[in-house]
């Protein structure tokens, strides 16, 4: 007799994430769960737990009709809201595997992934989508439905596609018989595909345990309430959205609004005022950017004012932290300055936010600083996709931006050889999905992780310090990791994008990306202090990178610089969907202007808009379009 589906009463007794929406739908069924902005209405839209359950379970018994087995995956490329997750919870409540994919990543990335999962159902947002991925040519034998959101445009020829409203109103209606399905908590929860920095993506394995373990040790150390609301714009493919931004607000009972999309979410944080914010630090370094560049325009009275609360407030975090003692004079300046200047800034967040979270990259502590400064705790964290995935994170009360906090509960980390940061604990991944020698390679037969990220460990808290397959090693010998510099150049609002080179080389090199308006301030300022051209461009780049800089020694200040206007993106096959540098790709679109930096006896310097320090570039290097950057 089948193992009945049980009902948890408390969250302690939550062992499954189909267990988890349960429990939350039980205990707060009027509470609001989701909140979406409806295109056809032009308004926003509310869903309660009980609402949004009863939806869900249309989905459930329309999956149920596939007869799919239990442990089948399930692609789903689509972008964040209530869709998404209704074909996650319907998959998760069946037995099945999910497997996210991201809406932005191009389609010989997510043909393969579908061939590599062994995808039996695809849900997808257009036809012209699923037309992209049939044209790579990946045979995909196994893929026996597509489920289509749009199906705009002419009919689809394959008989596999069918539209989404019409799968949906073929489901067997509530008083139909379904079988239950029971999940254990050593059951597949998702395979999610690793970004691919270094070649083919990666499916790691996450059980339906080690996603609960680590929503739990979550809820232990940031305390989130029912009436929080968090803003969902990060996708729901990448596991730190999907555990933080998505399971854990479950847990949490809080609301989650999804983002109409990233050109709208200005607007979109300034109406849903969200209290809670889960980021990667880009989000956080454009508004930084923006925020800077104002005060370079800024009358002298603003500015003033501005550096006035930006000193006082570090102090007033500092007090906070108990590093310092508290100043009368600050706490009699300070509510005048939030007044003016600070509840001002943060008003373009909405001007709820009481708390937000940075992962999935290094954050740069001026960065950081800025806004704990202006009153918003910034909560820097660290972890990986294999470790469900947060592995330690800084709280509102033990908060220091140079260090990604203090281990989770029941997580267990020390370090390795080269001061590699080994992991344990119930969250750590089960294996990559048909790569057993690539397990082995990373998780001990004992369950320790081997991270590649390099660490110190004082007192409990946790400092990333670099990356093992990421260090340069220059021709003189000097080890020097190129992450921690992008990171700190990408401080300045004038580099949009950076990547540092210099492997087996004599000087480190940067390739950079300006923005288009910082730079042209930046021309203008040249130019009222009599200097053009590309010597003095090349000179003033340089400098603002070394004052980038300054804290790494002398051996890792980048002497050269390439630069250009145009962005790399995720299309050109330059940036993985999380947008971090492919290293080797961008090394090889860039080679012969690399070549050219370091070359000997270079050609006499052209006059274009790109230019570089210590050789002059190529002359055809900095001509191309975005479009042309396709690797």
């Amino acid at each position: 007799m089948p193992e009945p589906i049980s009902q948890p009463q408390t969250p302690a007794e939550v062992r499954t994430l189909p267990e988890l929406l349960r429990w939350r739908v039980g205990a707060t069924p009027a509470a609001e769960a989701y909140r979406h902005f409806d295109a056809s209405m032009g308004r926003w839209i509310s869903q309660s737990w009980q609402e949004i359950n009863a939806e869900f379970e249309i989905w459930r018994r329309a999956l149920a009709a596939e007869e799919l087995a239990p442990g089948e995956r399930v692609a789903i490329l689509m972008p964040n809201g209530t869709a998404h997750v209704a074909m996650d919870q319907a998959a998760l409540s069946r037995g099945l595997v999910p497997v996210p994919m991201h809406a932005v990543d191009n389609p010989d990335s997510i043909a393969y992934i579908l061939a590599d999962s062994g995808a039996q159902l695809l849900f997808v947002d257009t036809l012209e989508r699923w037309r992209a991925i049939v044209a790579t040519g990946e045979r995909l034998d196994r893929l026996r439905r597509v489920i289509c959101a749009d199906t705009t445009g002419s009919a689809a020829a394959d008989a596999r596609v069918v539209a989404l409203d019409r799968w949906l109103a073929a489901a067997p209606g509530a008083n139909a018989p379904m079988t239950d399905v029971v999940v254990k908590p050593d059951d597949l929860a998702a395979i999610v595909y690793t970004s691919g920095t270094t070649g083919r993506p990666k499916g790691v394995m996450l059980s339906h345990g080690n996603v609960v373990a680590n929503v739990k040790a979550i809820a232990q150390r940031i305390a989130t309430a029912p009436d929080d609301v968090f803003l969902s714009f990060l996708p729901l493919s990448h596991t730190f959205e999907r555990t933080g931004g998505y399971y854990y607000p479950i847990a949490a009972g809080a609301c989650v609004a999804y983002a109409r999309s990233v050109p709208l979410l200005s607007e979109d944080l300034k109406h849903v005022r969200p209290t809670v914010l889960v980021s990667v630090p880009r989000i956080y370094e454009r508004i930084s950017a923006l925020i800077m560049q104002h005060r370079a325009t800024a009358g002298g009275v603003e500015r003033v004012l501005l550096d006035l609360t930006l000193a006082i407030g570090n102090r007033r975090f500092d007090a906070r932290q108990r590093r310092r003692a508290p100043s009368l004079i600050d706490r009699l300046v300070w509510p005048l300055l939030k007044r003016l200047v600070a509840d001002k800034v943060l008003a373009q967040l909405g001007g709820r936010l009481r708390v937000a979270v940075s992962g999935g990259a290094p954050i740069a502590e001026p960065v950081i600083r800025l806004f704990l400064a202006l009153g918003l705790d910034i909560l820097q964290g660290y972890g990986m996709t294999e470790t469900s995935p947060v592995v330690s994170v800084n709280t509102i009360e033990d908060n220091d931006p140079r260090s990604v906090g203090h281990v989770l509960d029941g997580v267990e980390v020390r370090l390795g050889e080269n001061d590699e940061l080994l992991v344990r604990g119930p969250s750590v991944m089960l294996g990559y999905w048909n790569k057993p020698e690539e397990t082995r390679r990373v998780k001990e037969a004992d369950g320790w992780l081997h991270t590649g990220d390099q660490a110190r460990i004082e007192n409990g808290r946790i400092t990333i310090t670099g990356r093992l397959k990421d260090i340069l090693v220059t021709s003189t010998g000097e080890k020097i990791a190129p992450v921690d510099l992008e990171t700190a150049i990408l401080a300045d609002p004038l580099f949009a994008q950076v990547l540092v080179v210099g492997e087996q080389r004599p000087f480190l090199a940067a390739l950079v990306v300006l923005d288009a308006k910082a730079w042209v301030r930046e021309k203008e300022r040249l130019a009222a202090s009599g200097q053009q051209g590309g010597a003095a461009e090349r000179a003033a780049l340089l400098a603002r990178i070394a004052a980038a800089v300054k804290a790494y020694p002398s051996y890792a200040t980048p002497r050269a610089v390439w630069w250009t206007l145009d962005p790399w993106t995720i299309a050109a096959g330059l940036l993985t969907p999380t947008l971090k540098n492919k290293r080797p790709a961008l090394e090889r679109r860039f080679a012969a202007e690399i070549e050219q930096i370091y070359a000997k006896k270079p050609p006499a310097r052209p006059e274009l808009r790109g230019q570089q320090g210590e050789a002059p570039e190529n002359p055809a290097s900095n001509q191309r379009d975005a479009s042309a950057g396709r690797a």
